[in-house]
Protein backbone atom coordinates (compact mmCIF):
# COMPACT_ATOMS: atom_id res chain seq x y z
CA UNK A 1 0.00 0.00 0.00
CA UNK A 2 1.31 3.15 -0.81
CA UNK A 3 -0.61 6.48 0.94
CA UNK A 4 -0.35 9.79 -1.42
CA UNK A 5 -2.25 12.98 -0.72
CA UNK A 6 -2.99 14.87 2.36
CA UNK A 7 -5.48 13.78 5.14
CA UNK A 8 -6.85 15.08 8.19
CA UNK A 9 -6.30 13.12 11.51
CA UNK A 10 -7.82 12.38 14.79
CA UNK A 11 -6.11 10.62 17.25
CA UNK A 12 -8.83 8.15 19.62
CA UNK A 13 -7.68 5.84 22.98
CA UNK A 14 -9.31 2.88 22.50
CA UNK A 15 -11.59 1.08 25.55
CA UNK A 16 -8.01 -0.94 26.61
CA UNK A 17 -5.56 1.97 26.05
CA UNK A 18 -4.67 1.54 22.49
CA UNK A 19 -3.90 4.96 20.24
CA UNK A 20 -5.44 5.14 16.35
CA UNK A 21 -4.39 7.63 14.19
CA UNK A 22 -7.78 8.05 11.91
CA UNK A 23 -7.36 9.89 9.09
CA UNK A 24 -10.00 11.27 6.78
CA UNK A 25 -10.36 12.75 3.43
CA UNK A 26 -10.04 16.64 3.85
CA UNK A 27 -12.92 17.34 1.62
CA UNK A 28 -15.39 15.07 2.62
CA UNK A 29 -14.83 13.48 6.15
CA UNK A 30 -14.95 10.01 5.31
CA UNK A 31 -12.28 8.33 6.73
CA UNK A 32 -9.75 6.77 4.65
CA UNK A 33 -7.42 3.95 6.44
CA UNK A 34 -6.27 4.28 10.25
CA UNK A 35 -3.41 2.57 12.37
CA UNK A 36 -2.54 1.85 15.88
CA UNK A 37 0.68 4.18 17.10
CA UNK A 38 3.29 1.77 17.12
CA UNK A 39 1.65 -0.38 14.48
CA UNK A 40 1.58 1.51 11.79
CA UNK A 41 2.95 -1.23 9.13
CA UNK A 42 -1.03 -2.76 9.81
CA UNK A 43 -3.26 -0.31 8.38
CA UNK A 44 -7.24 -0.68 8.47
CA UNK A 45 -8.83 0.21 5.20
CA UNK A 46 -13.07 1.07 6.13
CA UNK A 47 -14.88 -1.46 3.62
CA UNK A 48 -17.14 1.69 2.45
CA UNK A 49 -14.07 2.98 1.36
CA UNK A 50 -14.66 0.98 -1.79
CA UNK A 51 -17.39 2.06 -4.19
CA UNK A 52 -17.95 -2.03 -5.26
CA UNK A 53 -21.07 -4.31 -4.71
CA UNK A 54 -19.11 -7.11 -4.97
CA UNK A 55 -16.96 -6.92 -2.16
CA UNK A 56 -16.82 -9.86 -0.11
CA UNK A 57 -18.56 -10.13 3.05
CA UNK A 58 -16.99 -9.93 6.29
CA UNK A 59 -15.40 -12.95 7.82
CA UNK A 60 -14.59 -11.31 11.39
CA UNK A 61 -17.06 -9.04 13.40
CA UNK A 62 -15.56 -6.62 16.06
CA UNK A 63 -17.34 -4.75 18.21
CA UNK A 64 -20.24 -6.19 17.53
CA UNK A 65 -22.51 -4.82 20.33
CA UNK A 66 -21.86 -1.26 19.29
CA UNK A 67 -23.25 -1.95 15.40
CA UNK A 68 -26.83 -0.36 14.89
CA UNK A 69 -29.77 -2.74 15.15
CA UNK A 70 -30.45 -3.13 11.76
CA UNK A 71 -27.09 -4.20 10.58
CA UNK A 72 -27.42 -8.22 10.29
CA UNK A 73 -24.11 -10.30 10.18
CA UNK A 74 -23.23 -13.69 7.84
CA UNK A 75 -23.84 -17.07 8.84
CA UNK A 76 -20.91 -18.26 10.20
CA UNK A 77 -18.62 -15.23 11.30
CA UNK A 78 -15.88 -15.06 13.69
CA UNK A 79 -16.68 -12.93 16.82
CA UNK A 80 -14.38 -11.70 18.24
CA UNK A 81 -14.82 -9.99 21.73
Amino acid sequence: MTIEGSGTEFLRVGDEGGRFRFTFCPECGATVFYAEEGDEERVAIPVGAFADSDFPAPTVSVYEERRHAWVSLPEGIEHWR
